[in-house]
């Protein structure tokens, strides 16, 4: 599934073709990707014009003249395509391409901008919704998340206030979106490499007993956005599905330090250790033993 890197690339791909542009025509081809889609959705959207394109953890916002937020999460396997007069683009990044199949095409919007976007989603567990702005901060799908990890406000003692006393494992702790919102298991995985901490740590183990931040809680903060702005500025990750709204694949990949690194070296400067795979809530974690404690 992508992550926040992923989210905020074709968040950037999107924005030329959809901001300040009123949407001309909306096809639905298929009403019901994970959820069905909102009654009347074409009619809400015909007319009105995208004020702003943001981000929320791994959703996209789309702020329209009508009120509503048109609010979009690619799911597992969904992927955004711009037609435009010379050249198609695919916002974001993944090791495999995301499925270019026209049948898979569930959502088109033609845009006044003259682009014409394409939600494109084999799996359909992609969603989108419509709400209104007002009544936004109450939407479930968002209510609950906690701060963006780019944000000013996310630092070392937000953090370990948020794990003061946690008994579960600091990789678990951090994919916790109600902790911090928009990571996932890749970006995890980096970023504990880079802190130096190990998966399988206590997240209360960041933390003094007030809750206070030490050192540890520090460095992961600070692991955690170089690893994000990194990817951001490679364009996310290039695993299974996910593409740029270029069409051009993703390049972190290339400098992922333990993920999908198993029984690898540790690129560790003077450290002897290999990459560990365990299994962590039933997700692949990549480690390395030796230099993360």
């Amino acid at each position: 599934m992508p992550e926040l890197p992923e989210v905020e690339t074709v968040r950037r791909g999107l924005e030329p073709a959809m901001e300040g542009a009123r949407f001309a025509k909306v096809e639905v081809h298929r009403g019901d990707l994970r959820w069905p889609l909102p009654k009347d959705f074409a009619k809400r959207l015909e007319g009105n014009t995208v004020t702003g394109l943001g981000r929320r953890a791994k959703y996209l916002l789309a702020d329209l003249s009508s009120g509503d937020v048109l609010v979009m999460h690619l799911g597992m396997s969904g992927s955004f395509h711009v037609f435009g007069k010379d050249r198609q683009s695919t916002p974001g990044a993944y090791y495999h391409e995301r499925s270019k199949h026209v049948a898979h095409d569930h959502v088109v919007f033609h845009m006044s901008s003259g682009a014409i976007v394409t939600f494109n989603d084999p799996r359909r567990f992609g969603s989108m919704k419509l709400v209104k702005r007002q009544k936004l901060d109450d939407e479930p799908l968002l209510r609950g998340l906690g701060p963006e990890p780019l944000g000013n406000a996310f630092d070392a003692a937000m953090l370990a206030l948020a794990c003061k006393g946690k008994k579960t494992s600091l990789k678990a702790a951090l994919l916790d979106q109600r902790i911090v919102a928009g990571l996932g298991n890749i970006y995890v995985c980096e970023a504990l490499y880079l802190a130096r901490l190990s998966p399988k740590r206590r997240a209360s183990t960041i933390a003094q007993k007030s809750g206070a931040p030490n050192e540890r809680a520090a460095r992961l903060v600070e692991a955690i956005k170089r690893v994000l702005n990194d990817a951001i500025k490679a364009g996310g990750s290039s695993l299974r599905d996910h593409k740029r709204t270029d069409g051009e694949l993703g390049m972190f990949q290339h400098n992922f330090q333990v993920y999908d690194r198993e029984g690898q070296k540790c690129r560790t400067s003077g450290c002897s250790g290999k990459v560990k795979r365990i299994v962590q809530n039933s997700r692949s974690t990549f480690y390395c033993p030796t230099c993360q404690k």
